[in-house]
């Protein structure tokens, strides 16, 4: 999740390319860096850090005149937030900048390495460049030599590469990261999306993969693997908060949508056939008898669905703290527990003096968090970052998530290392994880079911989201996420534990949002759901079976796994809070009394 930002012509491109990376900052502030024409020359500039430190580093250059520039906002994927492993990263005359994976990049570095090509960063980037300059040897055409790297590459790519071999000129190419091409007379623009677009550039390209080519001064060509295209331009938006939506009403609905990709980012070079590979030294579950998981709000949650596999899966003892409750209760912690922290900003108050507390008693520690060089992530002995980007919607979603899904993997790593997960199960679990980005694509037909339905919601006195097992932490997020955005009464529960009190509130004013997975004690659940319905509760089904006593079913689909059915559920229940919210006529991504990082106590 990084941002890029290319320009060719007159302006002054320092400008211009600082002012692009703003309005991308949000995906990623672990380091920026920008490549821009002096002359003949090609200069390149690093910043650890936020953009600014970039601007300040910048002060005293500029560059008048025809030109080229190219500049980059990372969020690390390879190679930790260093200036050697920002962009842009560069061979002997060239320069390119990357958003993406390169999957192959371990094959092509070790191929390129016996040839005698030097490597200096830890990142997969690097080998773009390194491939670019090694073909360009036996190639008399620089943009031969660029096709022919872009043919080597696998994994998700947006690029940009200028080379002192083709002065004046920008190549590019996408494969399933965003690109956009935009012309304004004689100009020409890239941009990871179109906010930097919006105010200067009249038309642009929304790139397909598979699709590369060459700009130079007001002229654009495109290829696909089959030669020459012409794809159609189109107008760009003209209002700028539009555009940094990608066209969704609120930073929420856009960040839903977005699971699909920040799961398949958090999922890439961390999983494969044999395992996963969370980049932990092989000693550091040496003697852990215990997790101790701490966390806040949404974050909480996230640790709750997950403390049921791993003591199902990884076969350990597994306890889950409120940060803020436990910073209090003069906790009994064991020399032999592993503390984890989770937190989406790095920055949560209590989160942080809980960690605080479990240093100081010498416990092994591991933050799951969002947000490089935060305080957690600086405290803690050990880090796994979710590679959710920044999510701008107070009420988090794929910030959830990739929480999840990072747990998840967390569990695989430290049951293998106990030796409680088969080789059988292992894959299966694999095979699953892999799964879980197609699962979290919305579809069309979802939205259009859960906003009719929502007008049913704007009434009554109440509702109960129910669920067991797993279930039950994710029916107290749906219902955290109803509050938080719709202000309305909700209560997640367990499903079992409603007749013993609850239960006493259920009327025909009640709403009853019911998880109901098949892979997880779906009979007990309906039982469950029964006893609500016989006593008039407004029954809403989500499941892949519907039920004759449910009012509003949700249908979603037959699923072989739990986590599968738990991320689909997961999905619908951010869309019911959202939509019922947009019906109240509510600020979905600003709601009142809540901050997105709560750094008081």
């Amino acid at each position: 999740m990084c941002g890029i930002v290319g320009y060719i012509g007159k302006k002054e491109k320092k400008g211009v390319i600082l002012n692009g990376l703003k309005e991308l900052e949000y995906r990623g502030y672990d380091s920026a860096g920008m490549v821009v024409s002096s002359g003949c020359e090609l200069g390149y500039f690093k910043a650890v850090g936020k953009l600014e430190n970039l601007r300040q580093k910048m002060s005293d250059f500029e560059s008048e005149g025809d030109g080229v520039a190219i500049g980059h906002t990372r969020w690390a994927t390879h190679g930790k937030p260093t200036e050697i492993n920002a962009h842009p990263h560069l061979g002997e005359y060239s320069f390119v900048i990357h958003n993406g994976i390169i999957e192959n990049h371990k094959e092509l570095k070790e191929e390129l390495a016996a040839s005698g090509v030097k490597f200096v960063s830890q990142t997969d980037t690097e080998v773009i460049v390194a491939l670019f300059e090694f073909y360009n040897k036996f190639e008399s055409e620089p943009f031969e030599a660029y096709k022919k790297t872009v043919a080597r590459l696998r994994g998700a790519f947006a690029t940009l590469l200028v080379t002192k071999a083709a002065p004046g000129e920008v190549f590019f190419a996408k494969n399933a990261a965003p690109l956009i091409v935009a012309k304004n007379e004689d100009e020409i623009w890239f941009a990871s999306s179109d906010a930097p677009l919006v105010g200067f550039a009249s038309d642009a390209v929304y790139l397909e993969d598979g699709v590369f080519g060459r700009a130079k001064s007001g002229k654009v060509k495109f290829f696909d693997e089959d030669g020459a295209v012409e794809p159609k331009f189109t107008a760009l938006p003209k209002d700028k908060g539009f555009a940094q939506k990608d066209g969704y009403r609120f930073f929420m609905e856009k960040e839903i949508h977005e699971q699909s990709v920040v799961v398949s980012d958090c999922l890439m070079g961390r999983v494969n056939d044999g395992g996963v590979n969370l980049d932990l030294d092989a000693k550091f579950f040496e003697g852990v008898e215990e997790v101790v998981f701490c966390a806040c709000g949404t974050s909480y949650h996230a640790a709750m669905s997950m403390s049921y596999l791993f003591e199902r899966m990884a076969k350990i003892r597994t306890k889950v703290e409120v940060a803020s409750e436990f910073r209090y209760k003069e906790p009994l912690l064991s020399p032999r527990a592993l503390f984890v922290v989770i937190s989406q900003s790095g920055e949560t108050a209590d989160t942080l003096e809980a960690l605080k507390i479990a240093k100081n008693a010498g416990l092994k520690t591991l933050a799951v968090c969002n947000v490089d060089n935060s305080s957690i992530v600086r405290m803690a002995s050990h880090v796994i970052l979710t590679r959710a980007g920044i999510e701008k919607g107070v009420a988090s979603t794929k910030a959830f998530a990739t929480q999840v899904v990072c747990l998840w993997m967390l569990c695989l790593a430290l049951g293998r290392a106990r030796g409680s997960i088969s080789e059988e199960r292992m894959n299966e679990e694999i095979r699953a994880l892999r799964e879980i980005p197609q699962i979290l694509k919305v579809k069309n037909s979802l939205t259009e079911q859960v906003k009719k339905l929502s007008k049913h919601y704007l009434h009554g006195h109440g509702f109960f989201f129910i669920g067991r097992d797993m279930f039950y932490p994710l029916a107290l997020e749906g219902a955290l996420k109803l509050k938080e955005i719709s202000y309305l009464h909700a209560e997640g529960y367990p499903s079992g534990e409603m007749k013993h009190g609850p239960i006493a509130l259920a009327d025909e004013r009640l709403f009853t949002i019911a998880l109901l997975p098949k892979t997880v004690l779906y009979e007990k659940t309906k039982s469950n759901v029964e006893e609500l319905a016989a006593r008039d509760s407004f029954i809403v089904v989500i499941s892949p079976e519907n039920l004759n006593l449910a009012d509003d079913f949700i249908q979603t689909s037959e699923r072989e796994h739990p986590m599968a059915e738990f991320f689909e559920m997961m999905v619908v229940l951010q869309l019911l809070a959202l939509e019922i919210s947009v019906r109240l006529g509510n600020d979905v991504d600003m709601p009142r009394n809540l901050a997105k990082s709560v750094t008081v106590e």
